[in-house]
Order: structure tokens, then C-alpha cells, then sequence
């Protein structure tokens, strides 16, 4: 159910986020440009069909072929027709961050001036089925291979002495892991394009560096498998060294299959940052895939030695955890106000909320962990005096009782921080999201909100609003209403007004003027930071009109 329901959201930002553009999105142009230039915050791919420009009437141009600029993997340049016709043009494009998520975003200019658009591609759409498909393979593949790679490292460390009970979790996690795989094989190519699923682009998927990996994943999957079978038959004859040496190698190979393909592969110290998120997946695994090995070899009594050694891997695998994930914490967030105004920042905060009640379940099992490690006592018989009463031993099934209890819960709030973690790396990171809202001249970038609004049956559309520059101050103020058909629609009156409940300041009226297919005005004055109520009141006839409100965050 929780894969169904995180399966089918609303996919999240990815890595890269539009920097700048030539021409500046909503400008009005003297002379039609010749190419459009797009700059992102990190080096993108570029599909078959990534960017679409529509005229005023809604018809698609022909472009010439996009391509990066000289020496910037990070900037694209599309040739535009020789003669553009006055008014306004839509520009749809889609591209593939350098962490390997598809990021998608529409823009508009208008040559001569603005006009009445009747373009209907505000953006590139998802394909919902894909999408959801593709994110559940995702979420299958990291607790795949967590129980895969955890349960190992219970085997090899802990050296429980029946084996039998960790078979199914080997069969389970290796052929999820490699199923899961091959499904993202399949659906990489639909996923970038937002198409539905077709192994047409399969081909163009197996030589981008997403696909390279997810086929370096399914041949380290073989090789265990090969290596696994092999040991079974002739383990005795292996050197133990040599079989943990190898089974390290492929433990950490398939770990960077993760770390080269997601957020560490792009943005500031980059072979830092592989190392950092290689060595924060390995000690997730060992610690949560080794509590679902200790679940099941709980089922029976085993040596309490057993149960130490794993406390100790799991001590060690916090520690580590500990310090890789401060350091991809600072690396994701840049600033501290990251951790509560960006998603990235949400999630991480759920994630740590979830990691603290793991650490309580963790120190309840070492409560019971140090009980089993109690010597039986011995009665004492000091010289020249009488016997000492030995102490009362307790149940020897109480602590293995209270232990298995113990693990499940720390198993069951696992999955909880495995599910956010799979989150964190689809969200766009906060220094990215700070890079985004800042151009290269350290200018902020527009706030730009989205209202829908609804009068009776047929009244219904959406107002896009953008304060520039969104923050403190003096700011510019721009409305463009759009109908139910995604077309910009004229309204006899619009009204914005803002309000700031914690300070109990407003409404303050921002004063727009119709300016002939637009509402804007040139100064309106937002004088604190906070959280803003916006209210928007469309009339769209002599009689109908609506009042729709919004937050809006204003930094300083």
C-alpha cells in the first residue's frame, strides 16, 4: 500500500533547475530573437524532443536541433525560425538533470508585443502510468537491496550457526532486486521522454550513464549469483579471507551503482560526495538488512554471541551513518533556512524524526542484548567462611522474547526511513533550490503561484501570479488568467491582496491594472518576512466572481 500510494504521486523536483534564459521568460522583444539559450544549474542531457516552441495560434515551429553550447554541458541553444510574427510564443522543454531525473518547465516571450495566446502546452505532462511504475521499481530496489547486502553482512560478521533461516531472504531480496532492475531498464527511456511504457527507447536508454549502471547492477547481480553457488558447493575449499574480500568487492561495486547515478554525481565535491553516499548505503544495509537477518534468526534460541557481534555492527553502522549524513546533509541543504523552506528540507527533517524513534527502538534491544550476555553466576565460597547464595537467574526466554519484539519495531520503523530516504533522492536538494532562485548576477528569481478558481459550472481556470523578486521590499507584480482550455482568457477585474496574520498587518491592496491581456503592477511594497495570506478575487462577468486565497513564504 505504501509503494501504491508513493507510487502514484506527483513526481518530485529533480537536481536541475532552470538558471536563466535568453530571452528572459514574460519579456516583450523589438526584434524576434534567432536562438533561445537555457542555462541550468548543472550539466542536463537532452532528448529526441526536448524543447517545443508554439506561435500565437498554437502551431508548433520548426526549430533547429538543440545543442549544448561551446563548452557548457550546463547551457542549451536552439536555433529559432528566421522570421517570427508579433505576439506571444510558448517554449515547452524537457531535459535530464546530470543525477539522471527528467526536469520539465515552460516559458514565454513575445516579439513586437504581448498577445492573446491560444497556445495550449504550458509544459510537458507526465505519463502518470510510467511514472508510477517507475517510482515503485525504485522504492523495491533500494529495500531489495538493503535486505540483500544486510543479510550478508549478518552472515559473514555475526556467523549465526544455522544458515537455512536467511535462504528466503536471499531468494526474496536477489530476485526483487534484479526484477526491480530490469524494470527500470525498461522504463528508463518512457520515464525521461514522460511517455507511456514502450521499449522503443530502449536502445537510446543503454547508452546514456543511467542505463550503463542499471546494466552494471544486473551483471554484479549475476556475479553473485555465480559466486553464491559456487561457495555452496565448494565453501570449504575457499580461503575465508579471499571469500570475504570478494564478497566486499561486490558489496561495494553494487553500492555505487546508487551513488554514481543519484544526487552525489552532481553539484559540489563529487568524488566526496560518491564516497560519503557509498558508504551511507552500505551502513543502512548492514544495519537495517541485518535486522531483518536477526528477525528471522530470532525465530529459534541462538547463541548470545551472535546477537552481541551484531550490536556491534549496528553500533558501527550508526556511527557511520552518523557522519556521512551530516555531511550530506550540509552538502544537500547549503543554509540552515534549506532545512525548513525547502521539500528537501521537509523530508530530511521527517527522516531524522523517524532515524531518533529508530535509536530508542536500537537502545531497547541493546537493554535486552546485554542481558543475554550476563554469565550464568556461580556460587561463591569465600576461605575460612560459608557459602555465598548464588543470585536468582531469570528466564533465559524473557530477553530472547522482549529482543524479537524489540528488532520488529526497529524493522518496521527501517522501512519508514528507507521510504524516505528513496524521497530525499528524487527532491531537489536545497543549495539547489538556492542556486535555482539565484541568478549568476545574485539576482533572486520571481516567486511565481499558481491559484485555480471555479464560478459556477463554467467559470473555472487558474491565475499564475509572480512577485519579482518575491522577497522583502519593493517588488513588481504580474496575474495572467487562464481558462479551462489552458489558453489566457480576459477578465473585466482582478484583485490581489496580501495579508500577514502573525503581525496582524493588511489586507494590503497590490493596486493591478489591466494591461491588455495581463494584470501587473510596477512597485508594491511587502515590508516584513513571513508567511502571507494572498487572497485573489476574479470576476469573470457583471455577476460571477470568486475569492481564492493562498500562502505565500517572503524571505528577506
Amino acid at each position: 500500500m505504501v509503494l501504491l500510494v508513493l507510487g502514484s504521486a506527483s513526481p518530485a523536483s529533480a537536481h536541475a533547475a532552470l538558471r536563466a534564459t535568453d530571452p528572459e521568460d514574460g519579456t516583450i522583444l523589438q526584434r524576434a530573437p534567432r536562438t533561445l539559450t537555457l542555462t541550468y544549474t548543472e550539466s542536463v542531457g537532452l532528448l529526441t524532443d526536448s524543447f517545443r516552441v508554439y506561435d500565437p495560434e498554437n502551431h508548433r515551429l520548426s526549430t533547429g536541433r538543440a545543442d549544448h553550447a561551446p563548452g557548457r554541458s550546463d547551457t542549451v541553444r536552439v536555433p529559432l525560425p528566421a522570421r517570427l510574427a508579433k505576439g506571444t510564443y510558448v517554449v515547452a522543454w524537457r531535459v535530464v538533470s546530470a543525477d539522471s531525473h527528467p526536469v520539465s518547465g515552460a516559458l514565454t516571450f513575445s516579439v513586437g508585443e504581448r498577445t492573446v495566446t491560444t497556445a495550449s502546452a504550458p509544459g510537458r505532462t507526465e505519463n502518470r502510468t510510467t511514472t508510477s511504475l517507475y517510482n515503485i521499481a525504485r522504492y523495491l530496489a533500494y529495500l531489495a537491496a538493503t535486505v540483500l547486502l544486510g543479510a550478508a553482512a549478518f552472515l559473514a560478521y555475526c556467523r549465526p550457526p544455522r544458515r537455512a533461516p536467511l535462504h528466503p531472504l536471499f531468494l526474496a531480496g536477489g530476485a526483487t532486486l534484479l526484477g526491480s532492475t530490469l524494470a527500470l531498464l525498461l522504463l528508463r527511456g518512457p520515464y525521461e521522454e514522460g511517455t507511456a511504457p514502450t521499449f522503443a527507447s530502449l536502445s537510446r536508454t543503454l547508452t546514456t550513464r543511467p542505463g550503463e549502471l542499471l546494466l552494471a547492477r544486473m551483471a554484479l547481480l549475476l556475479v553473485a549469483v555465480v559466486c553464491a553457488v559456487c561457495l555452496r558447493r565448494w565453501g570449504g575449499a575457499v580461503p575465508r579471507p579471499a571469500a570475504l574480500t570478494a564478497g566486499a568487492t561486490l558489496a561495494l561495486a553494487l553500492a555505487l551503482t546508487w551513488s554514481a547515478a543519484e544526487h552525489a554525481s552532481a553539484g559540489i565535491q563529487v568524488p566526496l560526495a560518491i564516497a560519503s553516499t557509498t558508504l551511507h548505503l552500505l551502513a543502512t544495509a548492514a544495519w537495517l538488512g541485518g535486522l531483518a537477518a536477526l528477525l528471522l534468526t530470532l525465530r529459534a534460541t541462538i547463541p548470545p554471541q551472535v546477537i552481541t557481534r551484531f550490536s556491534r555492527l549496528a553500533l558501527t553502522s550508526v556511527t557511520v551513518l552518523v557522519v556521512t549524513g551530516v555531511y550530506q546533509s550540509w552538502r544537500g541543504l547549503g543554509t540552515w533556512q534549506a532545512l525548513t523552506d525547502t521539500t528537501y528540507g521537509r523530508v530530511l527533517l521527517a527522516k531524522l524524526a523517524a532515524v531518533g524513534l529508530l535509536l530508542a527502538a536500537a537502545a531497547w534491544s541493546r537493554r535486552w542484548t546485554a542481558r543475554l550476555a550476563v554469565p550464568t553466576a556461580k556460587v561463591l565460597e569465600p576461605a575460612g567462611g560459608p557459602a555465598l547464595p548464588a543470585p536468582a537467574v531469570a528466564d533465559a526466554q524473557l530477553p530472547f522474547r522482549h529482543l524479537r519484539r524489540s528488532v520488529l519495531a526497529e524493522a518496521a520503523v527501517g522501512v519508514v526511513v528507507l521510504v524516505l530516504t528513496t524521497l530525499l533522492t528524487s527532491t531537489l536538494p536545497g543549495r539547489a533550490a538556492e542556486e535555482a532562485a539565484t541568478a549568476e548576477t545574485g539576482i533572486p528569481a520571481a516567486s511565481v503561484t499558481t491559484v485555480p478558481f471555479a464560478v459556477g459550472d463554467t467559470g473555472r481556470g487558474k491565475v499564475q501570479i509572480t512577485f519579482d523578486p518575491g522577497r522583502v521590499g519593493p517588488n513588481s507584480v504580474q496575474a495572467v488568467v487562464y481558462g479551462a482550455n489552458g489558453a489566457l482568457a480576459a477578465v473585466p477585474e482582478l484583485r490581489i491582496t496580501m495579508t500577514l496574520p502573525a503581525q496582524r498587518l493588511g489586507p494590503l491592496d497590490t493596486g493591478l491594472t489591466d494591461r491588455g491581456g495581463y494584470w501587473a503592477t510596477n512597485s508594491f511594497d511587502l515590508p516584513i518576512p513571513g508567511t502571507w495570506t494572498m487572497k485573489v478575487t476574479v470576476r469573470v462577468s457583471d455577476l460571477d466572481q470568486v475569492t481564492v486565497s493562498r500562502t505565500v513564504r517572503v524571505a528577506r
